[in-house]
């Protein structure tokens, strides 16, 4: 039922013509997203975090392993790390235990991008690598450091989520006077994975943080709950965040 529902999606997706209007891109990617969801079965993968400050002249680096399950929960080990030590405690594991409490159950729900969580409206279409896109503004209806206001880009055929880029809707600190997020998904094999964050924080005293997330080396759950490389699922295509 689930990949015929798919097929249905993607089939509709393909002939229907350009543009849609914002509430029908909406509803495909909600019923899209619910049925990626539904046969989601966790992944576990790589993350390279940098971090540079020119200003003060501190830079850091670490490599972590990540797994998430099929409920979007992620669990982190530290494999190798360098550079400055108060930046990878004070910054780098905080980016980390944030996001480890915002997979949580109840977070990832409120922080979903659906139409109980957000605004949208349309700015029109894009393309990229011969790919139709849609681009539509978010904005959300609560304020939460976890959630975005900015712009998302959507696959027209897939709609899924391809890229994300704009500002937290709520500021996480004082001491930062503004953060800009660029986040990156790609399709490996059947799959839309994050590929690439980079976000620019500028600071009140410190001036310009620039962080980095490289995401590699994924291996898929199967239905059967064990690991294996991307190029053995056959599933539909996916988009954690």
């Amino acid at each position: 039922m689930i990949p015929l529902l798919l097929a249905m999606i993607q089939e509709t997706a393909t002939s229907a013509p350009m543009p849609l209007t914002a509430t029908e891109i909406v509803d495909h990617l909600v019923q899209a997203d619910n049925a990626r969801m539904a046969v989601f079965s966790g992944y576990t993968a790589m993350r390279r975090y940098t971090f540079e400050n020119k200003k003060v002249k501190k830079k850091a680096e670490m490599t972590v392993r990540v797994v998430c399950d099929h409920t979007g929960a992620k669990t982190f080990e530290v494999v190798s790390e360098s550079g400055s030590g108060f930046v990878r405690t004070h910054i780098i594991r905080r980016m980390i235990e944030a996001e480890r409490e915002a997979s949580e159950a109840g977070e990832r729900k409120q922080t979903r991008i659906i139409p109980d969580n957000y605004d949208f409206r349309l700015l029109g279409t894009d393309e990229t690598e011969g790919r139709p896109l849609y681009v539509l503004e978010i904005r959300p209806k609560t304020k939460n450091q976890f959630m975005i206001r900015g712009r998302i880009w959507v696959d027209a055929a897939d709609f899924a989520i391809t890229r994300l880029e704009g500002s937290p809707a709520k500021n996480p600190s004082f001491w930062i006077r503004s953060v800009h997020v660029i986040h990156r998904y790609d399709r490996i094999g059947q799959f839309w994975l994050p590929v690439a964050n980079k976000s620019r924080a500028e600071a009140r005293i410190f001036g310009t943080n620039d962080v980095g997330i490289e995401y590699f080396d994924y291996l898929l759950n199967g239905l059967d709950g064990k690991a294996g490389p991307v190029s053995g699922i056959d599933l539909a295509n996916v988009t954690v965040h």
